[in-house]
């Protein structure tokens, strides 16, 4: 067969298997189609298809099929960054700076801390640290992955709660947006090269510059032009972050924070987004299964997922907590805040994948981590529905 052929063999398994699986198993209360498809990529990966039926998976998933995936993959989690960084809101941030500065503090360094504790553990161990990096950096960026919390998944949540456009959802929106900005500052922190310092201070100076004559032009155009020069401004910052030693995956975030969400109508952002969730991540989340790895034995890499677990949730509901306190919440209302910003799924994904390209971590680390979350995720509507139910008196609670 063609390669072509393959190809489309290929994109019918990643679409047809996770839609059987939620449709027919009626997963969405626990695992909606976005977690069935992340669980179907680590099932499609060479660790456990590959291992099944090893002469069908060289079939399918072969060198060509697969880099045509990637490609494909690249574009999706590209314009998904954008629009994550697009939507950002830090106009509300800073109009409730001090306490969304100390929620989102407090619910990012509290996991942070204990990530790095359980990152300091697994150094003791060969195979998780990865051949790039340095001591601080495998620490940081594990512990930075226990503190993500996934802004675009936590918005698709609070629609199917029906909370996100009342008070306490666009509160929990401005912890999530300043988890976000410190999330990818982080990341280049991670991923600074002292060889390459020049080229990367040269991007990110050039990118400001551009960034504002950008801005500039962009309240000039009609809203039909700014979806394409949008599209252009992403490919450019994308470009130089990688040219610069950064990932590109920094260049796209960097490209949809400086935009503005009011230049562009809401409902067709929703509709967008919407959309490369349905047309093009799913071969996001396939390459991503392709790169699990069980080579230290499924027990191990179960265990350390399952510790990142706990490290990450009980990190999360222990910030939010002292952050009720200090805020004098009502009893009840740092618990659930805590359970739907622990939830983790893509912007922590994208953010282990660039960690694995970059040699931070190995590809062992890696499905740990996918693991840990996608645990997270399928624990957010289960555990935050009842809570939401006894609380209904928050929804319209304002900051």
């Amino acid at each position: 067969m063609s390669t072509s052929e393959i190809f489309l063999i290929a994109m019918g398994i990643i679409f047809l298997v996770p839609y059987v699986i939620w449709r027919v198993g009626r997963t969405e209360y626990y695992a909606p189609l976005v977690v069935v498809q992340i669980i179907t990529g680590i099932l499609l990966g060479p660790g456990i298809l590959g291992a099944l039926y090893p002469h069908y998976y060289a079939f399918v998933f072969n060198s060509a099929v697969v880099q045509s995936l990637n490609g494909v993959a690249w574009w999706a989690v590209m314009s998904f960054v954008w629009i994550a960084g697009i939507e950002l809101d830090l106009k509300g941030v800073w109009e409730h700076r001090r306490e969304s500065g100390i929620t989102a503090g407090l619910a990012l360094g509290t996991p942070l801390l204990l990530g790095c504790a359980v990152a300091i553990g697994l150094l003791r161990f060969s195979g998780w640290i990865g051949p790039s990096a340095a001591a601080w950096q495998f620490v940081l960026g594990i512990g930075m992955a226990c503190a993500v919390t996934a802004l675009p998944i936590l918005i698709l949540f609070m629609e199917k709660l029906e909370i996100l456009r009342q008070p306490i959802g666009q509160r929990i929106l401005r912890y999530a947006s300043m988890d976000d900005v410190a999330i990818w500052g982080v990341l280049a922190l991670i991923l600074m090269d002292w060889q390459r310092i020049g080229k990367q201070l040269t991007f990110l100076v050039s990118f400001a510059i551009a960034a504002w004559g950008y801005r500039r032009l962009m309240v000039r155009l009609p809203e039909r032009d700014r979806w394409y020069v949008g599209l252009i401004w992403l490919l450019l910052c994308g470009l130089g972050a990688d040219w610069s030693g950064l990932h590109f995956m920094v260049g796209a975030f960097l490209s949809g924070a400086v935009m503005d969400g009011h230049w562009f109508d809401q409902k067709q952002m929703d509709t967008l987004r919407q959309n490369v969730l349905l047309v093009m991540m799913p071969v996001f989340f396939l390459s991503t299964g392709l790169r699990t790895n069980w080579t230290m034995g499924g027990s191990a890499v179960l265990l350390a997922g399952g510790v990142l677990l706990v490290a990450s949730v009980s990190g999360k509901l222990l910030g939010t907590r002292l952050a009720g306190k200090i805020l004098h919440w009502q009893p009840g209302e740092s618990s659930l805040i805590g359970w739907l910003l622990q939830t983790k799924a893509l912007i922590m994904i994208i953010f282990v994948n660039i960690l694995l390209d970059k040699g931070v971590i190995t590809s062992t680390t890696f499905t740990a981590l996918l693991l840990m979350a996608v645990g997270s995720t399928m624990l957010t509507v289960p555990v935050a529905t009842p809570k939401l139910r006894r609380l209904r008196a928050l929804i319209f609670k304002a900051a």
